[in-house]
């Protein structure tokens, strides 16, 4: 029998609260039993006036539209009120009613501008604490990496720097006049940037890529469940590996717990990392940069170094000494008269050359000590760094794809820093909502089975210990 549905006749009433609407397995439905936000008002009340002036928006259903935002991959505030309009199950996350009006997209605008980046950034790291609290977090063993974020700027907005430069050197030649020096044989490149969006740096993640302006972000990732411990964003010719020391301390400080082992790519291979990491205790999982197999003289690898007496050996077996000192570290020198008749000048060094030089650089022996460990690696490292890949670069996807975390949506580093912190707080809170909402169940009955085998090849007691080891596997089981 062909049914028919009568559509020119509306509901005057809706029968039912709102929530019954919504599906019980939709992630806003599953994100509301863990997002707690009832310290927000109180937090950002020194920024409104009490006395004067008309309400303002309720902070926590500002917050909780960007998020419902966030989730469906809407970054943009005209789209997002749009399909709020329509959405049920974003105006009950929110807290609006069907017939209560939505606020205006500006509104969002001028709330970020008021409560600022470090506001947002609380909000990430209550869901920081949120995920520690409920066993999410273990804390010994973080994956660092760093992504670039497209800025939000077109391709004519790009200018060089030539103009500006010759105009601030005249200024300063008119008001102090200097000696006339040769031309520079090497003289810079005029770099470009983008007019409309001045922090925006241009940069590249590959060589075989085009440079284009971004933004950095260095993200970190708990082991046990991909939870994101800390994001920062910088322009994007900041070096990753400069940013280690202090990324160690935010995250010591989020989770505050001590960090045993850190795994990151080869952007972070510098000896003064290696160094840091072997003072503060944390095992290293980095591989070392790959060296030329082809260099056109001997490379620094053949010169054998000591530490203890600070000198270098040339494959000759002349000794190389301290001359200079830089931010990388020390330049060793050797003699012109050692190498003037030396078997393996032609090899080592160019017919204009008399002497050899070499950087050595601050940390090169905790980098030797790395690149011993990579030729042998151990199961540990190959296991670590086999989860480095899909756990951190995994959060960079899925901020990318899912998030719209691909290109920046508003300029500025402040507003580029706003957006990394809420998609890094929505992360966290599918992990949270994925575990609180069923995981725990189907995580107990999995891991029952796993028991189960277990005790068959190991005694009772072991697999006793091996849970408990674990605080996430002993609440799940």
């Amino acid at each position: 029998m062909l049914g028919t549905q009568k559509r020119w006749q509306e509901d005057l009433f809706v029968a039912g609260p709102l929530s019954s609407l919504i599906p019980d397995d939709h992630i806003l439905k599953q994100v509301d039993k863990v997002l707690d936000l009832s310290w927000l008002p109180k937090e950002v009340s020194g920024l409104y006036c009490q006395t004067n002036g008309r309400p303002s928006i309720d902070p926590e259903a500002a917050v909780r539209l960007m998020l419902a935002g966030f989730f469906q991959g809407i970054v943009h505030d005209r789209k997002l009120m749009r399909e709020a309009q329509v959405n049920i199950a974003i105006r009950w996350f929110a807290g609006y009613r069907l017939d209560e009006k939505l606020p205006d997209h500006s509104s969002l605008t001028k709330i970020r501008q008021r409560w600022g980046a470090d506001h947002f950034k609380q909000i990430f790291l209550k869901t920081v604490q949120s995920c520690i609290d409920a066993n999410l977090v273990n804390g010994e063993t973080v994956h660092v990496d760093a992504t670039l974020i497209r800025a939000d700027v077109s391709w004519e907005s790009l200018t060089t720097e030539h103009a500006e430069t010759v105009v601030k050197e005249n200024d300063l030649e008119t008001e102090k006049p200097q000696k006339r020096r040769g031309p520079r044989k090497n003289p810079p490149k005029p770099r470009k940037r983008s007019t409309t969006d001045p922090d925006a740096t241009m940069t590249t993640s590959s060589h075989t890529y085009r440079m284009e302006p971004s933004y950095k972000q260095h993200g970190a990732v708990d082991d046990v469940c991909g939870v994101v411990v800390d994001v920062e964003v910088t322009t994007g010719q900041a070096s990753e590996g400069s940013q280690l020391p202090e990324q160690i301390e935010r995250i010591e400080e989020n989770t505050g717990r001590k960090i045993q082992t850190l795994s990151a790519d080869a952007g972070y291979a510098h000896g003064k990392n290696y160094e840091h990491l072997e003072e503060k205790g944390i095992d290293a999982i980095i591989p070392p940069q790959k060296q030329n197999n082809n260099p056109k003289c001997l490379p620094i690898r053949l010169f054998k170094y000591d530490g203890k007496n600070k000198i270098v050996k040339c494959p000759g077996g002349k000794i190389l000494t301290r001359r200079t000192e830089n931010k990388q570290g020390w330049i060793y020198r050797s003699r012109a008269k050692d190498c003037r008749h030396c078997k393996l000048r032609k090899r080592c060094l160019n017919e204009h050359v008399k002497s050899r030089s070499i950087m050595i650089s601050n940390g090169y022996e905790a980098l030797l000590r790395a690149r011993r460990r990579h030729r042998e690696p151990d199961e540990k490292f190959r296991k670590t760094y086999s989860r480095h890949k899909w756990k951190i670069e995994g959060m960079h996807g899925e901020g990318k794809t899912q998030h719209g975390l691909r290109r920046a949506v508003r300029r500025g580093l402040a507003n580029v820093a706003i957006q990394v912190y809420l998609t890094a707080a929505v992360i966290n809170l599918k992990r949270l909502a994925t575990y609180a909402g069923g995981f725990g169940d189907f995580m107990r009955s999995f891991f029952e089975c796993i028991c189960i085998y277990l005790t068959i090849q190991t005694p009772r007691k072991e697999v006793k210990e091996k849970i408990e080891s674990k605080p996430y596997l002993a609440k799940a089981a």
